[in-house]
């Protein structure tokens, strides 16, 4: 099974988005491995970001990470990457088709509610940075039921 990073971002929290978010990769029948609600601090964000330094937005993104609190997670499933991304909806969220999580809930790019591995080689290292304990090593009951 594969896992993938998801962070609902600051204005994702503040606006109480957080369990439709969760509520919408259970209901696809993904297994949530770990999550923790947390405020980042810079460095951490900026090491998070580190491929976009040297993007002109990279300083307005982490001011944006670090403006309130971030709730992390992983979940694991079969694609979960590519499909956690179809559920997210394009980074853009005028993109974005109604359906996803961007397309129904955002309107800038800046404050696109939500983040996710773009890859499977990202994912490991994202879930690596922000879980360096290890996630919830664990099987749901329904886990028969989704998987052949």
């Amino acid at each position: 099974m594969e896992q993938t990073f998801i962070m609902i971002k600051p204005d994702g929290v503040q606006r109480g988005l957080v369990g439709e978010i969760i509520s919408r990769f259970e209901k696809k029948g993904f297994s949530l491995k770990g999550l923790k609600l947390m405020s980042v601090e810079r460095p951490f964000a900026e090491k998070h970001y580190e491929d976009l330094s040297s993007k002109p937005f990279f300083n307005g993104l982490v001011e944006y990470i670090i403006s309130g609190p971030v709730i992390a997670m992983v979940w694991e499933g079969k694609n979960v990457v590519t499909t956690g991304r179809k559920i997210i909806g394009a980074t853009n969220p005028s993109d974005s088709d109604p359906g996803t999580i961007r397309g129904d809930f955002a309107i800038e790019i800046g404050r696109n509610i939500i983040h996710g591995s773009d890859a499977v080689e990202s994912a490991k290292k994202e879930i690596a940075l922000w879980f360096p304990d290890g996630t919830v090593n664990w099987q749901s009951s329904l886990h028969h039921w989704i998987y052949e």
